[in-house]
């Protein structure tokens, strides 16, 4: 029986409600095994790989330091295994990670739903506001990747893969949100504030992961096509689709805010006008059924990270004792002189 592809959205919205809890999950078992460290009455449990999917400069500098020597950086292995998850199954599937797993694109998804809900629609800025906002993103992704792509030689990352920095940099991230700063916590509620009235504010303006996720996912051979002879130019896909792409106007949707999510597919009422398709020789496009679009993400996701299970490079080898040291010396840092010992 052929999968229903009005079922495509609540397919997506069940994947993203699952990631989202994993995720959630995964910060508590984390929090957890700081705990054990600084409450000498926790039970003793192991630190979450994939908590390191949270550290995507750390996935992009144990890129680098991997493509200049073949070693890949044990401190965090998992955060290397992760970033090439993520931008392969980009370069496949185009950013159907952002679509389909990411849990803050879910959450930037759900706020403005709630403000479609509450007003009735969401707002879109003119396009001579629109497009240099959209390049902040850009901007930032490039001073990451001069940074880390070209400042920082393989020789630098090393003495900073040994700095107990470098070690605690996952604790310091959780610490950016349970040991939240005034700053920190406004800069959140504007971002809430300005997703509720604009869809994927935080996605389609200032995400630099976002940013380089959609130009590797140009080179996706996996795009959405529109059938002309097919379509009734209801602009039912163009009103739908969450990157305010106007596909109804595209033979292909190529544009590098595409999150692959399938909506405008889903949403279609002319059977027939848009289609997943890949691109085949002769550059000639052969559609495939949407279900598996899915399928093939979220499997090849996994069968990255089987194999970076498979190869041993998912656990950190530190020391219990080590992580007990430098997760101390972390808190001592953080009480005031009257409270350290």
């Amino acid at each position: 029986m052929e999968f229903p592809r009005s079922r495509i959205r609540t397919l997506r919205y069940a994947a993203q409600l699952a990631f989202l809890f994993l995720s959630v999950h995964t910060g508590y078992r984390f929090h957890l095994f700081i705990q054990q460290f600084l409450d000498p009455n926790a039970a003793e449990t192991i630190r979450p790989p994939s908590v390191d999917a949270f550290m995507p400069i750390a996935g992009l500098m144990s890129f680098k330091y991997f493509l200049f020597t073949g070693i890949v950086e044990p401190i965090h292995p998992a955060a290397f295994v992760l970033f090439v998850a993520i931008v392969g199954v980009s370069l496949l599937f185009k950013k159907g990670f952002c679509g389909w797993i990411c849990p803050i694109g879910t959450i930037s998804q759900y706020v403005w739903m709630v403000g479609e809900r509450i007003f009735g629609r969401n707002f879109r800025m003119s396009d001579q506001v629109d497009i240099p906002l959209r390049s902040l993103k850009y901007l930032l992704m490039g001073l990451f990747l001069v940074l880390i792509g070209i400042a920082m030689t393989p020789n630098m990352m090393v003495l900073f893969f040994i700095t107990d920095y470098y070690k605690t940099i996952d604790v310091r991230t959780m610490q950016v949100f349970t040991q939240m700063s005034t700053l920190t916590f406004w800069v959140l509620v504007g971002l809430v504030v300005f997703s509720v009235f604009y869809k994927n504010f935080w996605c389609r303006y200032l995400c630099p992961y976002g940013a380089l996720l959609g130009l590797v996912s140009l080179l996706s051979p996996v795009k959405v096509k529109r059938s002309e002879d097919k379509c009734t130019h209801c602009r039912t896909c163009s009103r739908k689709c969450p990157s305010l792409l106007d596909v109804e106007k595209k033979d292909v949707v190529s544009s590098p805010e595409c999150f692959g999510c399938l909506t405008c597919v889903s949403s279609c009422p002319a059977e027939g006008a848009l289609e997943v398709t890949r691109k085949g020789r002769g550059g000639r496009r052969f559609p495939f059924r949407p279900l598996l679009y899915p399928v093939l993400l979220i499997g090849v996701f996994y069968a990255i990270i089987g194999t970076g299970m498979a190869l041993d490079k998912w656990h950190s080898p530190m020391e219990r004792e080590e992580y007990r040291r430098v997760i101390t010396e972390l808190a001592e840092e953080g009480r005031p002189p009257s409270e350290a010992r």
